[in-house]
């Protein structure tokens, strides 16, 4: 009997599923959405780096869905939306703009928005500039370009050839391209420092396998929000809201987060 060895691994089983799901195409780019649950209010749950897809939620949906209406959707580069192949579709403007896309094809009018690390730009740029669609804000640790980021990050560079793949020096381009699974490893565990945290890794490698390093590399030729337009979003912003800075966050560092809020 033939095997195929190349077929994609099915899909882990659901604590639930999504009572609704589609795609909104915008400018050319499908993005897949799914709804959870009819309670108040709607929860955004925001997709982060496009390195893993909205199923890094799993654990909030089920216990959101039993007393809210939540919505997810993966962001463009992973999951089942598109992986467009030039740079400037990764702006942070068009995840914010795919937000609101999936707003309207889900039929709410506002949610809270709650965000992961790269998440915390898009919700800031929701927050500050559409706040009659926002109710409130969750930021848990902020990936801003405000506060220090963590020193061991900024000791390599991402574009250039490096003579060395330790720690953090996996952060590079040419990297990702040569062992794009052990930059997974690598990133997941750091992540996930804590102890007992196996399973955690595991699905967080074969979501990122879900997508190509180039990929990745498109989006990272994408710079940030600038430092000045994050304050003045913050500023703007009219909801209640929340940030959420772990102590050992080996991923942002706590910096950021503090500086945010």
């Amino acid at each position: 009997m033939a095997v195929e060895l190349t077929a994609a691994a099915p899909e882990q089983t659901r604590a639930r599923y999504p009572d609704e799901s589609g795609f909104v195409e915008r400018d050319g780019v499908r993005i897949h959405w799914e709804v959870y649950g009819s309670g108040e209010p709607t929860v955004l749950l925001l997709p982060t780096w496009s390195i893993i897809h909205s199923r890094h939620w799993k654990m909030q949906i089920p216990y959101l869905a039993r007393h809210c209406r939540v919505v997810v959707f993966d962001g463009r580069g992973n999951g089942r939306s598109d992986r467009p192949q030039e740079p400037a579709a990764y702006h942070e403007r068009e995840f914010a703009a795919d937000a609101l896309a999936v707003l309207d094809a889900t039929g709410t009018d506002r949610a809270v928005l709650v965000s992961l690390s790269l998440g915390a730009q898009r919700g800031l740029l929701l927050a500050g500039e559409h706040p009659d669609r926002v109710d409130g804000a969750v930021f848990i640790c902020p990936a801003v370009p405000v506060g220090e980021p963590l020193r061991e990050r900024t000791r390599f560079s991402w574009d250039e050839e490096l003579d060395t793949d330790e720690g953090w020096a996996k952060y590079n381009r040419h990297y990702w391209l040569r062992d794009y699974r052990g930059f997974l490893e690598f990133f997941f565990s750091q992540m996930f420092n804590e102890p007992h945290s196996t399973k955690l890794i595991e699905d967080c490698v074969g979501w990122g396998l879900d997508t190509s390093p180039q990929t990745l590399i498109d989006m990272e030729r994408e710079d940030w929000i600038p430092a000045d337009d994050v304050r003045d979003l913050a500023r703007r912003m009219q909801c209640p809201s929340l940030v959420i800075q772990g102590s050992r966050d080996a991923i942002t560092g706590k910096a950021r987060g503090i500086a945010l809020a």
